[in-house]
Parts: structure tokens; sequence; C-alpha cells
């Protein structure tokens, strides 16, 4: 069985099965064992990690925290691998319990954040913070990692989750909600980096935001931060952040400037969406296809972005990107950014096109890491008179795909890189 758990359900004509032998390749592309076996290399006391090596025999003890969608998974096989050079070691992701034997591991809530995430990062912290010039952190940062790793300068939990649910619904970008989030937190925008200050880190990344922009994915906890309080103020003027989410620009603060946090850091991308939209160009062209990459940094709001994606399509060609769309909220149903851009898409397919929207960590707000539409999708609709426009107010995609029977279905997956999205239009 490959990672869609329901593929024998959705491929029901051949055009599908192309799309979702794509999705296919692109999870499998993405799988944290082929990542780590091809950047992570540990021989004597030399661990190779891409172009940077660490010598063991220098430091006296090796810490691991990791932290994000997908972090468990890899923080489980830097253990593996390290041993008895590992001295211990935090995690916190939104899998069940997993079983390490030097690591503390905290099962934590996303997309909004709990007194789960508050306490993990605290506790991290505390353990932390003591570190020296003859210690070695390596850090494993996946997307989620915003909300799963939190400490505010001042704000609550009531009000940190106001916030995030304002951000959520807002159609803010990735880059603006992030912007917000690190001028509240003690360790976002570069604070992270104050906190382990002399010691050596290496992030390993694992980016989720479009562009890879390190300073953005999960609010750069290691990385300088560029963003000021003036755009912070734009931002929260642009989404009416005073009202929606009861803030005032009194609680925002500005994050570490000082060269020295950083002077010891390596930021290391490990995995992005060019690794999943390769994997997916080359099965395309095995299979036959004309595929055209259209981005690896696509955005734009989900209910116009289908149609974007079908019209740029071109006949007899499979388009292929990958990127972040927005929704803003304004119903009271239950979807995913990812469902409501196919949703929305299912009015402009004709003939035999077929789109999926997919998010890579197998979890878009719901059980479904997606959707897929087409003729099928289309007929379905009409048998069993369901009004789309209804949903899609609502903002109700994943009742819809309950209904109609078109959500894709994986469980929560291993690896973070953004949303994919295909085309085939014959």
């Amino acid at each position: 069985m490959g990672y869609i758990k329901n593929y024998d359900t959705l491929a029901s004509n051949d055009n599908r099965k192309v799309v979702l032998d794509l999705a296919e390749a692109a999870f499998a592309s993405i799988s944290p064992t082929e990542v780590f076996k091809q950047n992570f290399i540990l021989k004597d006391d030399t661990l190779t990690i891409q172009d940077k090596k660490y010598d063991f025999s220098k430091f006296e003890r090796v810490f691991l925290l990791g932290f994000g969608k997908g972090s468990a998974g890899n923080c489980k096989m830097v253990e593996d691998h390290l041993g008895d050079r590992l001295t211990g070691g935090y995690v916190i992701d939104v899998v069940e319990d997993e079983h390490f034997a030097k690591l503390e591991y905290t099962k934590g809530t996303h997309p909004l954040p709990s007194e789960e995430n508050f306490a993990f990062t605290k506790h991290a912290i505390e353990k932390l913070e003591h570190v020296g010039e003859k210690d070695l952190i390596i850090i494993v940062t996946c997307g989620g990692g915003s909300v799963l790793f939190e400490a505010p300068n001042t704000l609550s939990l009531e009000r940190i989750t106001k916030v995030n649910k304002a951000l959520l619904q807002s159609g803010a970008n990735i880059t603006e909600m992030n912007s917000i989030r690190k001028h509240l937190s003690k360790v976002k925008g570069g604070g992270l980096a104050r906190i382990l200050f002399p010691a050596t880190v290496v992030n390993l990344i694992y980016s989720d935001v479009p562009g890879n922009d390190l300073s953005v994915i999960a609010s750069g906890p290691l990385v300088k931060n560029h963003s000021s309080l003036k755009d912070v103020k734009r931002i929260f003027e642009k989404y009416d952040l005073a009202k929606k989410a009861n803030l005032t620009l009194d609680d925002f603060v500005e994050t570490p400037t000082d060269a020295k946090y950083f002077k010891n850091v390596s930021n290391i991308l490990m995995l992005s969406n060019l690794t999943a939209l390769n994997a997916m160009e080359k099965k395309a062209r095995q299979l036959g296809y004309d595929v055209h990459v259209m981005s690896d940094r696509l955005q734009g709001d989900a209910e116009k972005l289908g149609e974007q994606l079908i019209n740029e399509t071109p006949h007899g060609q499979i388009l292929i990107a990958g990127g972040e769309s927005t929704v803003k909220v304004t119903g009271k149903g239950l979807g995913g950014r990812n469902q409501a851009l196919v949703l929305c898409a299912l009015k402009h397919i004709e003939g035999d096109t077929v789109i999926a929207s997919f998010g890579t960590d197998g979890w878009d707000f719901s059980e479904f890491a997606g959707a897929i539409g087409d003729k099928d999708s289309l007929k379905k609709v009409t048998e069993m008179k369901l009004n789309m426009k209804e949903y899609i107010d609502d903002d109700n995609s994943t009742i819809f795909f309950e209904k109609e029977g078109d959500g894709i279905v994986t469980g929560h997956l291993d690896s973070n890189v953004s949303d994919l999205y295909i085309v085939l239009r014959k």
C-alpha cells in the first residue's frame, strides 16, 4: 500500500490514477529516511551534514531539540545515529508517543497552541539555557514549529490562541503571520539563538514555507529577523488585529539584533517542496506527459487559485506547483485550504481535467490531506444534489468532501514541505 489510504476509491478513472501516482511520488520523495540518508553522515567522530563537519571530540555534551510536524521521526533517526554520543534532548510533535532512548517526547497541538506546547517550550529552555562553548546543540526545525514551540513574552495562552485564530482566519500569508508571531515571542525571530549562545548550534530545517525563507520557517527561531515593529504595525492594521485579536502595539517587542548570537549557528535546509516537485516532474515524464513546474512558492486566495491553476495548464499537459494558499474565513464550517481550493475549482472543471491539492504532512485542518476533483466529482455533486456554493460560503469543505467522497486520506505523515498542486488537462 502507498501513502494514500483511499487510493482505490479515488482512482475512478485513468486520469485520476495519473494524478494520484504523482502525489504518491511526491510523498515518497520526502520520506525522512531517504532525506536523512543523503544528508547526515557519521564516520568515527566526525558528523557531516551537507557541507558542514562537526568533530565530536571537541564537544563535552551533545543535545538534540526538535519541534514541528515531522520532527519526532527525524529526531528518532538522529538519536539512533548518534547513540552514546548524545547527552539528551527534547522533542514536540503532533503524532502519538514516539519511543526514544535519551529524548523526552511531548505530544503537542497544532494549528492552535496549548498548555502542552507552552510547558514543553518552558522546560526545554530551562534545561538548555545554561549551555556553553563546549556544547553542541542539534536542532530539528519543521513546519508547524511556530505553534508547537512557543514562549510568549507577555501574552497568556488564551490571548496567544486568540492571536493565532485571528491570523489563520484573516487571509494573511505565512510571512505576515510569522512576522506577528516573532515579535510576541521569546524564542522566535532569533530568540532561541540568543538563549543557546555561546554553544555551537546546527539547525536542520525542513521547510514548509514557499520560497524557503529561513527566517520565516517556524518563525525563524535561529535566524536573525529582518522584520521591524514598523512592519508589524502595517500587518497589525491591515488585518485589524486590535479588534480581532485583542492586541495593542505595546504587546510587541523587537527581536534580537546583536550579530554575536548568530555567529555559532549553522542553518541547513534539509528538505523543501522542490524535492517533491522534482519527483512529480520525473514521474510525469515517465508516464509520457509534458509537464510544467509553475512555481515552488505559489501563494494566493484558495477560492481563486484553483481557477488560475486550471487556466494556466495547457491542453495536453500536466501542471505542478508548490506553495500555500490562504482562506479568509467568514463561515462556521469545517475545512482546510487545500480542500477549499479544490471545492472552489470544481465549477471551472471542463472535459477530462483533474485537479488535486494536498498538504504534505497529510493533515489539512482535518483528516483529509486535501482533495481531488474532476468530472466524476461533478457527477456525484449532481446526483447527490449538493449545493457547492453553500459549502463554499460556510467554509465547510471538509463536510462537503466527506459527503462527496473525494477527500485524500493519508493520516499524519512525517514530512511537511508546504502544499502541492497538480492539474492534468487532457
